[in-house]
């Protein structure tokens, strides 16, 4: 049996011994002291924001969906949340939406359809609409959209027996789907149309209940977080229909369009979070940075703090000019601020 020895640590690696031996190093202490700062302020203000959340009132989060929206009243510590816009609007949407469906089978072969892998889910999808064609006339639709829906649908079941007819080349399948689309294009505007109608009315009866529970006085303070996906969050709807119901002085403010890249598992608490943040941003940007009014605007709002400055250093310090050319980007330096 080998005699044990203790080397004291000369069998160790150097290399290996200064990779764990990490703190050993001045100047790494004094940094990690310096980031010990950020780290208990992060940690600070982590807290505040979560007691903040369960003090925010009144607040309406709208989650944006298939049915015209999932609306929830946050008020003194109790919610109510519905749905406020009548069925109809997601029974004439869902119509209107069957030349997108269609495309989203065909769109892997437009350029070359002689495979046909696309016929079989194509079929499918008819299968699907010729069932809905025949209990149209049972869904109560008002005789408008039921008219437009009959014609979306009986033109696109039309367009499906002609492109399974007969092998097609791209070009000529394209212009098969673009005659279809092109043709139901009135009845998908008046489709639109009924569908925007129903979701302002539902929308409207549910802020003026809200309003009348919340009082006049409160409703002033009133914040407003629409969540949505990034392709819907400008001019999105239900904040184009919320605006007209809040005080005019704090729509810029107070309306948070909140950009998602998918749904979240609790919009609700995800729109707080949010909110929370802005809210305690306004107050530390007005008392953190009292001499410099952008900056300030700038931790209230939704630029980096550092965005101006880099802004001033790329911008060409040789010329007499508000702004530079970098990348293909235009900097322009904010107004009242001096080019270095």
């Amino acid at each position: 049996m080998a005699e044990y020895r203790n080397d004291h640590g000369a069998d160790v690696d150097p290399h290996d011994l200064d990779q764990v031996a990490f703190r050993s190093a001045a100047r790494r202490r004094a940094r990690d002291a310096l980031l010990a700062v950020n780290a208990d302020m992060r940690r600070n203000y982590a807290s505040l924001k979560a007691g903040l959340t369960t003090h925010l009132t009144p607040v309406i989060v709208v989650q944006n969906d298939s049915r015209g929206g999932r609306y929830t009243l946050v008020d003194g510590g109790e919610r109510e949340s519905l749905h406020p816009v009548d069925e109809v609007f997601e029974l004439a949407k869902s119509v209107a939406h069957v030349p997108l469906g269609t495309f989203t089978i065909l769109a892997p072969y437009l350029k070359g359809p002689e495979g046909r892998e696309w016929v079989r889910p194509l079929q499918d999808f008819a299968a699907t609409l010729t069932v809905a064609r025949r209990q149209l006339d049972g869904a109560g639709l008002p005789p408008g959209p039921a008219a437009s829906s009959r014609r979306i649908l009986d033109a696109a079941l039309r367009f499906v027996a002609t492109a399974v007819e007969r092998p097609m080349s791209g070009a000529e399948l394209t212009r098969a789907f673009t005659g279809f689309t092109g043709g139901v294009y009135g009845d998908i505007r008046a489709t639109m149309d009924h569908a925007a109608k129903a979701q302002t009315a539902g929308v409207e009866t549910v802020m003026r209940r809200w309003r009348r529970r919340v009082g006049e006085q409160r409703w002033k303070g009133l914040y407003v977080v629409v969540l949505s996906l990034w392709t819907t969050s400008v001019l999105n709807q239900n904040s184009i229909i919320i605006r007209r119901f809040m005080d005019p002085a704090a729509v810029a403010t107070h309306l948070i369009d909140l950009p998602t890249a998918e749904t979240p598992a609790d919009p609700v608490l995800t729109a707080l979070d949010n909110l929370a943040r802005i809210v305690q941003d306004n107050v530390a940007a007005e008392l953190v940075f009292p001499v410099d009014q952008e900056i300030a605007d700038a931790l209230k709002g939704q630029e980096d703090l550092l965005s101006d400055t880099i802004q001033e250093q790329l911008a060409c310090p040789y010329q007499d000019k508000r702004a530079a050319a970098v990348d293909g980007y235009r900097l322009v330096p904010p107004a009242g601020r001096a080019v270095r």
